[in-house]
């Protein structure tokens, strides 16, 4: 993986990438992204950053303040697996380009003010991390909130609820039962090919994996296994995981 821009413009130059996606969370959790032409990412932008509108990001800013920076970090660069078009990946903190300074609702940045805080008290120089994200994998969703119903709908193959239903070319069984779903073998488990191209994915989008397994629920929970590291690097794995997750189930018509 690079590590410094000089890398990155290396990675860009050698393997004729034109493309560079800059991705950044916003308040609410969630990755936003803006695909940019290899011609804008020069050297100084690692450390000016490329500019753009963020007062459509919701509760950033007004739209007579909107100019903002994205600012990658070289480290985080992988070769996003889901665009047809050879696609740099990078994660970015969010720069005022007007003082310089980081922006205070930016969750990177935040983290990151927090580090140096804990570092001033001399409690501790480094914060170590290690989230155990889990999901479930449904092949159908469905939701409202209009003027006379509210409901939500999940279902899965899996799902126990299902063990009499009529099914195209019959019901074959081996419905997980509730709270049975740790560790049974397929064919209870369908969902072995599907974890395993997740967790190998995150692997070359630089996650550092360890294993994957079904997990406790009927109806397809999954838990991928990712080793524990520094608090900026776990939280930009944990958005990676997600990322992969929701788009490899979404490449096999699940969700």
């Amino acid at each position: 993986m690079p590590e410094t821009p000089q890398d990155v413009l290396n990675m860009i130059q050698g393997e004729n990438i034109e493309l560079i996606d800059l991705k950044f969370v916003d308040l609410f959790g969630i990755w936003q992204h803006c695909t940019f032409h290899r011609s804008l990412v020069e050297e100084e932008s690692f450390d000016e950053g490329i500019a753009f509108d963020g007062s459509s990001i919701r509760g950033w800013k007004a739209i007579n303040a909107s100019d903002m920076s994205m600012v990658p970090d070289p480290s985080t660069a992988w070769l996003d697996p889901f665009m047809d078009t050879p696609t740099l990946s990078m994660v970015c903190s969010i720069k005022e380009p007007r003082t310089g300074e980081w922006y205070e609702r930016d969750p990177r940045s935040l983290a990151d003010r927090a580090l140096q805080y804990l570092q001033s008290t001399g409690i501790g120089d480094t914060v170590f991390c290690g989230p155990e994200p889990e999901f479930f994998i449904f092949d159908d969703v469905r939701y409202d909130q209009n003027e006379h119903e509210g409901y939500y709908h999940v279902d899965s193959s899996e799902g126990m609820w299902n063990s009499g239903r009529h099914e195209e070319g019959g019901n074959l069984g081996f419905k997980t039962g509730y709270k049975r779903g740790y560790f049974p073998v397929g064919p209870s488990d369908t969902l072995q090919d599907i974890r395993t191209e997740m967790l190998l994915t995150m692997g070359r989008c630089g996650v550092p994996i360890e294993k994957h397994h079904h997990e406790v629920g009927t109806a397809g929970q999954c838990e991928l296994g990712i080793r524990f590291t520094d608090l900026i690097s776990a939280a930009d794995n944990v958005m990676t995981y997600k990322y992969v997750v929701k788009n490899v189930a979404r490449k096999y018509g699940k969700s």
